[in-house]
């Protein structure tokens, strides 16, 4: 086990490049299954869970191998084993979505109940529901193993998902590419990282129309072939750091930030009166901010919630709770997705922050709060949970440890060393 020791009250300045998106990673390296040809994907981030996902591939029989600053070669000349190794997918949310390129290469797959963050409910529900629709059968054995088999894909033709769930769209396209006929996919997720797969399959030979919409069109293809493909920044990644810089009152640039999939991060952060300017392919968030939290109409306290793309991200509503506790104001802060993001906020009342759990799904911010470090340690709840209480540690007063930060690293690459760069005072102990 590691933990970092941060010592707060340094403003962070300079430059870091933006991390290749995690949820992209996670979903292009098991669509590598689908072809037999070899696959070259660029901009992988060094995070846990991509090893963990490396890990399963190289279980399945898949040759992978490193090419040196985050490109990897993925060869899965032999049809691929079929069951995934219960250790290793216990260890990721992702290890889902080896389904549907396991269903459509080799026509059957057992996967054991997958891990990843404990932050609420997370049904399973829609994947069963869009399989079964292209020709899968589903059962769940007494150990709890999802135990899939369809010898005989095909299109699903017109096909409502009960949720514009990115996992569950990102399964039924991988299966769908591969089963003859019509696949149309309404109220499909439509986030970068979905474009990313879709973009990618289309590389290799898939029909697909209407990417970043919510309805996607997709005409079966008889094989895929291999390609090279570079994915895109971690918008996740992106907007953290912004937080960072805000927090801290410093003047980042992040390169590569790709600016036009921060709408709508923009908007609830300039609510949070955090603002930022474009320049080119990088941002430049500007140092000393007066962050003050924009009243809604006739003095009403302002919510912020998460929505589907293009909405706000849920992984960046823990973020938001910090910096709101270093503005001016009062915000209420809304997860109607995910009933245990916000059990966080305990370890930030106890640095000081003045945050009131509501419900589960709800948290009042009342800013800005002077914090002070915890040095008997917090810990890492979940990524982002373990991220913000990062945040924390930068703007408060005094060392802080954050234990547990095996989680952050499961979707923050080298996160230490770039603050380090930024000039924070942040190190990585070995328990």
């Amino acid at each position: 086990m590691s933990k970092f020791i941060i010592e707060g009250g340094q403003r962070l300045h300079g430059t870091i490049t933006a991390s290749g998106n995690k949820n992209a990673a996670l979903k292009l390296l098991p669509a590598c299954l689908l072809t037999d040809e070899p696959v070259i994907l660029h901009n992988i981030p060094a995070i846990r869970d991509v090893e963990n996902t490396i890990l399963i591939l190289s279980d399945l029989g898949a040759e992978v191998t490193p090419l040196g600053g985050g490109s990897w070669r993925v060869h899965a000349h032999d049809t691929p084993k079929t069951e995934l190794d219960a250790r290793l997918a216990g260890r990721t949310r992702a290890s889902f979505v080896f389904a549907g390129p396991l269903l459509a290469r080799a026509g059957r797959v057992c996967l054991p109940i997958p891990g990843g963050d404990v932050i609420g409910g997370r049904p399973l529900d829609t994947h069963v529901q869009a399989l079964t629709a292209l020709g899968a059968t589903v059962n769940v054995n007494r150990r709890g193993v999802f135990e899939m088999e369809a010898p005989r894909l095909r299109g699903a033709g017109y096909l409502l998902l009960a949720e514009a769930s990115v996992t569950a769209t990102e399964n039924t396209v991988m299966t769908a590419v591969l089963s003859p006929g019509e696949t149309i996919i309404d109220n499909a997720a439509c986030e970068p990282h979905v474009r990313d797969l879709c973009h990618f399959l289309n590389q290799m030979g898939a029909n697909i129309e209407g990417i970043g919409s919510n309805r996607l069109q997709i005409q079966g293809v008889e094989r895929l072939h291999g390609t090279e493909y570079r994915i895109g920044s971690d918008f996740m990644e992106v907007g953290s750091f912004i937080g960072a810089a805000a927090v801290t009152r410093g003047e980042v640039r992040i390169r590569d930030a790709q600016p036009r999939n921060l709408g709508m991060i923009r908007l609830v952060f300039e609510r949070l009166g955090v603002r930022w300017r474009d320049d080119g392919e990088d941002i430049l968030v500007p140092g000393e901010q007066e962050l003050t939290i924009q009243e809604g109409l006739g003095g009403r306290i302002p919510e912020i919630k998460p929505m589907p793309w293009p909405g706000f991200p849920p992984d960046l509503m823990s973020i938001a709770v910090v910096v709101g506790s270093q503005a001016s104001g009062s915000v209420l802060l809304h997860d109607w997705m995910y009933e245990s993001r916000f059990f966080f906020v305990d370890h930030l009342t106890f640095m000081g922050a003045r945050v009131v759990l509501c419900d589960p799904h709800r948290v009042l911010v009342q800013g800005p709060s002077r914090l002070y470090a915890n040095p008997s340690g917090v810990p890492s709840p979940d990524i982002r949970a373990g991220m913000a209480m990062v945040l924390a540690a930068l703007c408060a007063r005094g060392t802080s440890t954050i234990h547990n930060i095996q989680q952050v690293d499961r979707g923050y690459e080298h996160i230490d060393d770039k603050l380090r760069a930024l000039g924070a005072q942040i190190t990585r102990v070995e328990d």
